[in-house]
């Protein structure tokens, strides 16, 4: 009964799964317990979230960011998405998206996608993007975002500091109306069969695969720091740890016009997940009773990890469909974010499921710079150092595909264009050079 992945994957994972049972005792028992209980779980929480629908989506103002009430932060955290308004006034970021357009008009050989009508660029340095990522309140926000992570062991860790941000240069958007756009489909970033196949990694889901994944605390913090999310080298794929992706709104974007939707629960949704590939239907995907887990078997037999296919020399994913995830009921609760200002900023934890709209049915362009939230810690210190060269010289970031140097484009940033000693600290330049 069950729908294969768009790849079949090497038989070294069925080893995989049975290491990863092996490890944990009386594995097959408590996670068959375990995803009994998430699949009920996710039969009521599935329900509000259609619901509420944006509404379920937290919005706060930046002013307000240090004064929210445990109940808010708590929401935040469990949603794992947030709709920070006013973290740029109005006006700068509307000035932000006109040079944008301005740098592509005066460079017509800028690299982006569709080709033949480009509005995903493959520009990591114009002034815009680094005036953007070096605004103080925009730094304030993403420092607060790394806060809300912990370590559980109560202890300092050695060249860690939430309260640091840094710089972790991306693209842009500038998404036309009418245009339908199947790029983004549901999926999570950072790690693909990395979450089980990496140990360290695996270690941020410890509860999940013990069975007590009420316990799961997606902001811990001591597994994520030395995790290796990109074990293939593949192109696109994060090597940083961002607590949070997220984008400064240019424009005026609201659900329909392109925006972004997420499962607003990062917890059950990662429980959900990771569990999946343990367990086979006995039932066809389109049988009411694939709701039920009596009709859900476990199973270690195959290789196969659903949602995750092999791609550029390694794997990408978890890329969960209704098919192959039917308990997220995704074709209903995937949600839009609320609408959005110009100046207005959108983060979603780094496990979140999310997508990007396939139509734009308004009648302007929707306009996004891609800005994560990035702490400080020795791992992204490193990459840190590295993407400072590669700005110097105008070059594409790291993690990034390569191609054109950007030194030749008219309008490229300098050092000069870091506008705050906040935004040079985070981009790991001397606030003296």
């Amino acid at each position: 009964m069950e729908q294969s992945n768009c790849g079949t994957l090497p038989p070294r994972f069925v080893e995989l799964k049975r290491e990863i049972a092996a490890s944990y005792p009386d594995f097959e028992q408590r996670v068959t317990k375990a995803w009994k209980e998430i699949v009920e779980q996710l039969n009521e929480t599935t329900v509000a979230i259609i619901k509420e629908g944006p509404n379920y989506i937290p919005q706060v103002k930046f002013i307000d960011l240090a004064n929210l009430g445990a109940d808010e932060v708590k929401k935040i955290k469990e949603r794992g998405t947030v709709v920070i308004r006013d973290v740029v006034n109005d006006e700068e970021a509307v000035s932000w998206r006109k040079q944008l357009v301005e740098f592509i008009n005066a460079n017509p050989n800028v690299e982006g996608m569709p080709a033949d009508n480009k509005q995903f660029f493959q520009l990591y340095w114009t002034k815009p993007q680094v005036q953007a990522r070096s605004n103080p309140n925009l730094l304030g926000a993403t420092a607060w975002l790394n806060s809300l992570y912990h370590a559980n062991s109560g202890k300092k860790i050695d060249g860690v500091d939430l309260s640091t941000p840094l710089t972790y240069a991306d693209r842009f958007r500038i998404r036309h109306p009418g245009t339908s756009w199947g790029y983004h489909p549901p999926h999570v970033d950072g790690g693909s069969t990395e979450r089980w196949e990496e140990p360290t990694f695996r270690k941020c889901f410890h509860d999940i695969l013990s069975g007590e994944w009420r316990n799961h605390d997606p902001y811990e913090l001591e597994g994520r720091l030395s995790a290796r999310t990109s074990l293939y080298g593949r192109p696109s794929q994060s090597t940083v740890f961002r607590t949070f992706q997220g984008w400064l709104a240019l424009s005026e974007t609201a659900p329909t016009q392109g925006t972004l939707k997420v499962f607003p629960d990062v917890g059950l949704a990662n429980a959900y997940i990771i569990l999946r590939p343990f367990f086979r239907p006995l039932v066809p995907v389109n049988d009411p009773r694939i709701f039920d887990a009596k009709n859900w078997q476990y199973d270690i037999s195959s290789p196969e990890f659903p949602g995750i296919s092999p791609r550029d020399g390694g794997f990408t994913g978890p890329m969960p469909t209704p098919e192959l995830h039917p308990h997220l009921r995704l074709e209903q609760t995937m949600t839009s974010v609320p609408k959005v200002y110009p100046g207005d900023a959108v983060f979603w934890h780094c496990d979140v499921v999310h997508s990007v709209e396939r139509e734009h049915t308004g009648d302007e362009d929707s306009a996004v710079m891609y800005i994560p939230a990035v702490p400080l810690t020795p791992m992204n210190k490193a990459y840190v150092e590295k993407q400072k060269e590669r700005f110097l010289a105008a070059n594409r970031p790291p993690d990034f595909p390569q191609g054109f140097s950007e030194a030749n484009f008219v309008g490229v940033a300098t050092v000069e264009d870091i506008v705050s000693s906040i935004g040079r600290q985070a981009m790991g330049i001397s606030v003296a050079a």
